[in-house]
């Protein structure tokens, strides 16, 4: 019997019940379950940093059994970022110990009058003072609290938590983020430093057929060719290729190639490479320990990964690799979302560039280290202009004014991830039409782009060719809106993407069977229709706090200033491009109200964007 707890910070009650099975058939558990708690209990009238602000880490049903990357956990409450649904998520193996420890989700209330933790120990939770722990950093955190806690996992918030800075992640496994949309700043607002689980439990002995649904899943994973790339590379195999379709963002979005691609690329990471690491019960493993030897940017982290070298790299246009390193571990420490922290800082070197900021101790000059690295610093303890880019580029730009909203890449009030909507345009509609703002991982449209020819015979027999033509905006709602739905589940069953929506090495199919032997009985029909229901309440969350259809928008970037390519040549290694060549093909935009009409009608949501009454009836929301 799985659990949830209610805690109330502000007097210290802690109550343990039962999970409503019922709300786990319709929404799963993971990020479906912590939807529907959310959406029941938090109204418009309720600030992200308001005492009524819920906090919920939750994991799904998959999390801490050995269904390969079942390592997944969420946390949701109402976003700093958007004033409206917010959601991270994150691996390692704090979700698992969270599972195994007996609980579907632990819901946070009120505020702490003083800096706490909370320790969940085998169905029992504990609010331990935590005075001691407050200022410091992630890192510093989870060493005191592991060696407090023998056989603990932690997830924590730095500094920037603390100070809540709308852009602070929540950190687990030390470099691990549950990262967007500002939830280490709700953490901080209940003066919540961290949250330890250990666990013994789980399901118990595993049946036999599940068992064989876990093999066939293990085998499923460790022969797709996507998973076997991650696995030798890691997610930065993506740089080289991305740089040359031209999908590789640099100088927020004002170019989305770079000169520079063999000095940030897997190769050029891979010098640094001491070991591969994987999440709990994860057969691709493509983390990495990476160490810098010696020089002013000497450290050991995990990673860099794609998303934190292009939005520390590229977007800000840096080219020296250990400088990106080395911001992305004082982003961990501080506890910061990497991806809006590089968005944020190309943000202000373009309004510098702009005539329109300065800063008396950094150029703010495109590709200047000292200068990215100082704001990660200034950002994380909310000093000088790092306190304006504190708030996020939405909320800065509208302080810093004379125009600067338009070099502000944002949707939604969440910084855009490391995709070139002019190019991946199933991607572009993806950012728009996200609940949670700016997100690649709440559509995840790889399918096109990612060449899955075989993904698309058997998913979208009907739409092709035309789907398959990345730059066309052909049939890209509908591959938009099933891989919602399929993400959804991901998110909510507790596995990681790489295994699903990212390379469609399990099918929806694959993991109804597998789900089914564990517990609930899901048909694929019903387990996508359960995707197709979670996202539907978090649209009605956001209709509820005024978002429509004006809020699914990009930044005039992409719809009104045309993106220039340019071709390169095959020389150097052999299948890679290297040297630019001259310019070619035509400049290109995003059509997005064309795709976004598209969009609502599949949907079956009105021309505003609002589910039809109609809709939530069919989905049992009415």
């Amino acid at each position: 019997m799985a659990l949830t707890a209610f805690v109330d910070l502000s007097n210290g009650r802690i109550e343990v019940t039962p999970t409503d099975e019922s709300l786990l058939q319709q929404f799963i558990g993971g990020r479906g379950y912590a939807a529907k708690l959310l959406s029941d209990q938090v109204t418009a009238r309720v600030g992200p940093f308001d005492a009524e602000n819920l906090l919920i880490f939750s994991s799904g049903p998959l999390t801490g059994t050995p269904w390969p990357t079942a390592a997944r956990y969420t946390v949701t409450a109402k976003s700093p970022l958007t004033d409206a649904y917010g959601y991270a998520n994150s691996g390692g193996f704090f979700g698992p110990q969270l599972r195994k420890a007996g609980f579907d989700a632990l819901v946070i209330s009120s505020s702490s009058p003083k800096p706490v933790y909370l320790l969940v120990d085998d169905q029992h939770v504990e609010i331990r003072p935590a005075n001691d722990l407050w200022g410091k950093t992630t890192t510093e955190t989870e060493s005191i609290l592991r060696e407090r806690h023998p056989e603990s996992r932690v997830a924590s918030i730095g500094p920037a938590g603390e100070r809540l800075v709308r852009i602070a992640a929540i950190i687990n496994d030390y470099h691990r983020a549950a990262a967007r949309t500002g939830m280490g700043a709700v953490m901080g607002s209940k003066r919540l430093k961290a949250v330890v689980a250990r666990g013994k439990g789980g399901p118990g002995t595993y049946s036999a057929a599940f068992q064989t649904a876990v093999k066939e899943a293990h085998r499923k994973v460790a022969q797709n060719a996507g998973a076997e790339g991650l696995r030798k590379w890691g997610t930065v195999l993506l740089i080289r290729p991305k740089n040359i379709v031209g999908d590789l963002p640099a100088k927020n979005h004002q170019q989305a190639q770079v000169p520079f691609v063999d000095r940030i690329d897997a190769a050029a990471i891979a010098r640094y490479t001491v070991t591969n690491k994987g999440c709990f019960a994860c057969p691709i493993k493509c983390g990495r320990v990476s160490k810098i030897e010696a020089g002013p940017y000497a450290c050991e982290l995990e990673g860099p990964e794609y998303e934190t070298t292009d939005a520390l790299g590229p977007m800000c246009w840096l080219e020296d690799i250990e400088a990106v390193m080395y911001a992305n571990l004082l982003c961990n420490q501080l506890g910061l979302d990497t991806i809006s922290t590089g968005v944020v800082i190309a943000f202000a070197m373009e309004c510098h560039e702009q005539g329109l900021l300065n800063d008396e101790n950094l150029s703010l000059e495109w590709g200047d280290p000292h200068t990215v690295i100082g704001l990660v610093r200034q950002i994380g303890a909310r000093e000088g202009l790092g306190d304006i880019l504190a708030e996020g580029t939405k909320r800065a730009a509208e302080r810093i004014g004379q125009g600067a909203e338009r070099f502000a890449m944002q949707v939604k009030g969440v910084e855009l991830p490391r995709q070139e909507p002019r190019i991946a345009k199933a991607f572009g509609l993806g950012h728009a039409t996200s609940n949670r703002g700016a997100d690649h991982l709440y559509a995840l449209p790889t399918v096109d782009i990612a060449g899955m020819h075989d993904v698309a015979r058997k998913l979208f027999p009907d739409l092709l060719p035309e789907l398959m033509e990345v730059t066309s905006e052909q049939y890209k709602a509908n591959l938009v809106v099933f891989s919602e739905h399929f993400c959804a589940v991901a998110d909510s069953v507790g596995i990681c993407k790489f295994s699903g929506p990212e390379t469609y090495a399990v099918f929806p199919e694959d993991i109804a069977s597998g789900l089914s032997e564990l517990g609930p009985l899901f048909t694929t029909e019903e387990l996508l229709t359960a995707g197709e229901r979670i996202v539907n309440l978090e649209r009605m969350f956001n209709v509820r706090h005024g978002l429509s259809r004006r809020d699914d928008i990009l930044p005039k970037r992409f719809t009104e200033e045309p993106l220039q390519l340019y071709e390169y040549t095959g020389e150097g290694v052999a299948g890679l491009m290297a040297k630019p060549k001259e310019t070619a093909g035509k400049p290109h935009l995003i059509d997005i109200a064309k795709m976004l009409q598209e969009y609502y009608t599949l949907r079956g949501w009105d021309d505003s964007g609002i589910p039809t009454p109609q809709k939530l009836k069919q989905l049992g929301l009415a």
